[in-house]
């Protein structure tokens, strides 16, 4: 069942559409009768229209291309029928004196035809095979894009270009002056003839950027000069990318040259802040460009339908490492066989596989740590601060329908109530970013949440931090977007974003860190103390939130495994329908935790236990289970992650060489084998 925000949507895109429908018929009555005053109200009004929705809801207008109704079509109907105006308005039924008119804006169209044309081979003449970041690409004679309206929005220039053309001819229905829609015809004919001509500069040998051979020559050469030995690749959706995001300090910190291997070309931006080299390849043909490369293994942190074709190649060894680890099946996935080596965590992982029978062999289960979760601070006891600071970070629904997947739908607004209700608790509620995407249900009880802690908002106040605080938040804001943000002119291809994103600044990553660690510093101290917040938003990142909480409450998930490394108190919600028994025996990861059913009635006694660590009774319990499932301290995860990359480099290069003593006996046996037969 939609919600009431997208019906509300529907409603005044259905209401646009038909508004566009009556303007079209009162267009058509205006000319037939023919009523002067109608059909120019009627033509500019739906013009007007038009150009609103092609800025405003592009989406919504594109429908209309589905059913042969696109603007073209539009736009030259609005114009046929302001000429049967003429026409009718005429009385002997022809256009004598606005031939001028007619071929005019025949002429019009066939420009805009032809600036269509030049738009999608300038288009096709400026797509490179692959994209790329942080690398120096000046070797492709990479150019500025043309201007957006001319090369991409076919729609908003036809109908800007129209503007003259019409109104010149609605002009002349009112005066019956032929003079006013040749001017209006003749500006609307040099602006489309004008913007093909300057598109069709894009195509002159001065502008025109490497073809797809001389790309290809162009990767291998950089492939050799930069000699790639370890990489991450990615392949996912939109949503996608903060899987391979939480790798990119572990992937920069592997000795060697490490690169990051994209499939769709939408996921370049999507990367966050990194000094390592981004090659994205979006066609399999030429991703085997690795194959022949100094490449030894890759690391994958999810699986995806475009991964098997990476595989295939047998000079690289692959290592699927995961973007979170939990007690879920997800975790234990069948296609982890088709991996060199699964990396996890710790020895539970290893367990889980084992446990699951899904053919994985022991052997090739590697205990890494979790690199990444260093920035989180360790447990320091009880809260210093008045307010107990709860992090509810729940998970989402999933893709199998699953009821215990997620408490938001089943305990999160019994959770949230009990939680409210405590004078003594300040909430942050921190949901996954696809709560609501599968099930409507999520979606409409996150809203709920939400509401409940804005109306508890409402009721409590005290002092706020004073302006000089929002002014340094701003101050860092604003310094940690200029380090992370590329920010391009609205006409930029992603040819131009190459050019521009080249080969990074050296210590920019050091320096993004530390922009990072002091915008985080400035974003809490923004807040007063008293007041819960609701974070969706990328900032501040999950492990901040970690190290602000004094107790965690979450669902069967990462979250709950990665907040482990700092030992502090921690609840899961159990609404699958097991018993409390049942659940800790299912989902190991929840053994050291608080239980709490979808009535929330533990909560009470959850605050308790971290307000005075002589009723926590399950601290000895959680620092056991820290090691067994994330490993141990010492050596430091990042350690044995960089150990078994260069393990599993040289398991590549053993296979290479003895590739290439085979093919090397192969002449000799021949030659044997010739010597004997003579």
């Amino acid at each position: 069942m939609p919600s009431a925000g997208t019906a509300s949507r529907r409603a005044v895109q259905a209401a646009a559409l038909l508004a566009m429908l009556v303007f079209f018929a009162t267009q058509l009555v205006g000319a037939l009768l023919p009523d002067v005053a109608l059909l120019i109200a009627a033509s500019a009004a739906g013009l007007a229209l038009d150009l609103y929705l092609q800025h405003r809801d592009p989406g919504l207008v594109a429908v209309l291309g589905k059913v042969r109704f696109d603007v073209m079509v539009r736009q030259l109907l609005r114009d046929m029928l302001i000429l049967l105006g003429l026409l009718r308005l005429q009385g002997d039924g022809s256009l004598r004196g606005y031939a001028p008119v007619f071929v005019g804006l025949v002429l019009f169209y066939a420009a805009h035809l032809a600036c269509q044309a030049t738009a999608i081979m300038v288009r096709r003449s400026r797509t490179l095979p692959f994209v790329t970041r942080n690398i120096d690409t000046s070797g492709l004679r990479l150019t500025a894009a043309p201007p957006r309206l001319l090369a991409r929005q076919h729609g908003r220039r036809l109908l800007r270009f129209a503007i003259p053309a019409t109104a010149g001819l609605l002009v002349t229905v009112g005066t019956e002056k032929p003079l006013w829609g040749m001017l209006g015809v003749g500006l609307a004919l040099l602006l489309a003839a004008g913007g093909a001509v300057h598109l069709a500069s894009w195509l002159r040998p001065k502008k025109r950027i490497a073809d797809e051979q001389r790309a290809l020559e162009w990767l291998d050469r950089w492939l050799a000069d930069y000699k790639p030995s370890a990489g991450m690749y990615f392949s996912g959706g939109t949503t996608s990318a903060y899987q391979a995001n939480m790798w990119l300090s572990t992937l920069a910190a592997l000795d060697g040259n490490p690169v990051i291997v994209l499939r769709e070309r939408f996921m370049v931006q999507k990367i966050e802040a990194t000094d390592v080299p981004i090659i994205c390849i979006p066609k399999v043909v030429h991703l085997m460009a690795l194959e022949k490369s100094s490449l030894k293994m890759m690391i994958h942190p999810a699986n995806s339908g475009k991964t098997s074709q990476v595989l295939r190649m047998p000079s690289i060894k692959h290592a699927f490492i995961n973007h979170g680890e939990s007690d879920k099946l997800s975790s234990c996935n069948p296609y982890s066989k088709a991996y060199d080596e699964i990396w996890v965590a710790g020895p539970a992982a290893r367990e889980r596989y084992q446990l699951a029978d899904i053919g994985v062999d022991d052997r090739d289960v590697v205990e890494v740590g979790r690199p990444q979760l260093a920035p989180i601070r360790p447990y320091t006891g009880a809260p210093a601060r008045e307010l107990t600071t709860v992090l509810y970070a729940p998970t989402w629904e999933g893709w199998d329908g699953n009821p215990g997947n997620t408490s938001v739908m089943l305990a999160g607004e019994n959770i949230v109530r009990a939680l409210l209700a405590d004078p003594k608790v300040r909430l942050l509620y921190k949901p996954h970013p696809m709560t609501g995407s599968v099930d409507p249900r999520a979606g409409r009880a996150n809203e709920r949440i939400q509401a409940m802690i804005r109306e508890a908002n409402a009721a409590r106040n005290g002092a706020r931090p004073g302006p000089e605080a929002t002014a340094e938040l701003e101050r860092r804001t604003a310094e940690l977007d200029r380090l992370t943000t590329s920010t391009f002119r609205d006409s930029a291809d992603e040819i131009e974003r190459m050019m521009l994103q080249g080969t990074p600044e050296p210590g920019r990553a050091a320096t993004v860190e530390a922009a990072t660690t002091a915008w985080e510093t400035a974003y809490w101290a923004s807040l007063p103390e008293w007041e819960h917040q609701i974070i969706t938003t990328a900032r501040p990142a999950l492990f901040s939130c970690f190290n602000e909480a004094d107790v965690l409450i979450s669902d069967v998930s990462s979250v709950v495994s990665d907040y482990l490394i700092s030992e502090k108190p921690y609840a899961v919600a159990n609404t699958s329908g097991m018993t409390e028994e049942e659940f800790r025996t299912n989902f190991p990861t929840v053994s050291a935790a608080t239980i709490l059913s979808p009535e929330a009635g533990e909560v009470a006694g959850l605050l308790a236990a971290v307000r005075d660590p002589r009723l926590d009774g399950l601290a000895e319990a959680r620092a056991e289970l820290k090691v067994q499932l994330l490993g141990p301290s010492d050596p430091p995860s990042l350690v044995r992650f960089n150990a078994a990359a260069l393990a599993l480099a040289a398991e590549a290069d053993a296979r290479r060489a003895r590739m290439e003593a085979r093919a090397s006996e192969i002449p000799m046996q021949r030659e044997a084998d010739t010597a004997a037969a003579v």
